[in-house]
């Protein structure tokens, strides 16, 4: 698989813990929303660390982007990542599939788990098709939303939050559950996209399933 070293070109904080990364974008180099790459950083030991991450741009755009979550809990590559300024480079793959947008229905994401329906809820944004897409969105506090006002302004009411370390006037508390599902879903029979960790992807598809959705409706971002 082809690789390319790009150099960043501009760094911003989306949350506390969150940024977003412009780079150079390599000639003809083309995506499908919802794609990832596996990505280092061009620097002295960590070269073969590689990572997957969700480009969150658009192919129309004349640079790529990632929006990636430094855990800084960890000596690890997205720590390293939070340290990087302008004019340090990435070493990125060709893309390759994880998700993909198959008709309409509902988003469900736990934190950095969105990154993968940026892009596609930018695209269909874009396409005027976004349609009664819903994205439920599921995090620890509202400071921990990413791209909050965005999401608000393309989505409207179909843009539902639950905080699980904080009580709020605005969004419910808790964690997704079944009953949150049936009081926010009114269609079963459309799609439902899901990612986060794991734990989570696991538990969204066995309430999915017991809601007596079918299981070829749920779409799971897999690397």
């Amino acid at each position: 698989m082809q690789e390319y070293k790009v150099k960043i070109i501009e760094i911003k904080r989306v949350t506390h813990d969150v940024r977003s990364y412009k780079f150079e974008k390599p000639a003809g180099f083309k995506f499908t929303p919802g794609q990832a790459a596996d990505v280092s950083i061009n620097k002295p030991g960590f070269v073969d660390l590689k990572r997957p991450f969700t480009f969150t741009c658009l192919n129309d755009w004349d640079h790529l982007e990632f929006t990636i979550k430094s855990y800084n809990d960890h000596n690890g590559v997205t720590k390293e990542i939070g340290k990087l300024v302008v004019g340090d480079e990435l070493i990125i793959s060709e893309p390759w599939g994880t998700i993909s947008y198959k008709g309409e229905g509902t988003f469900i994401a736990g934190g950095a788990g969105v990154t993968p329906f940026i892009a596609i809820l930018r695209d269909l944004e874009k396409n005027k098709q976004i349609g009664n897409n819903k994205l439920l969105f599921a995090n620890k506090t509202e400071s921990d939303i990413i791209l909050k006002d965005e999401f608000e302004k393309m989505l409207g009411k179909n843009f539902i939050n639950i905080l699980s370390a904080e009580k709020s006037s605005k969004y419910a508390s808790g964690i997704i559950t079944k009953d949150f599902l049936k009081r926010n879903v009114d269609d079963l029979s459309k799609k439902f996209y899901v990612c986060g960790p794991d734990p989570m992807i696991a538990a969204m598809e066995k309430i999915l399933i017991d809601l007596g959705v079918n299981k070829t409706l749920i779409v799971k971002e897999e690397f």
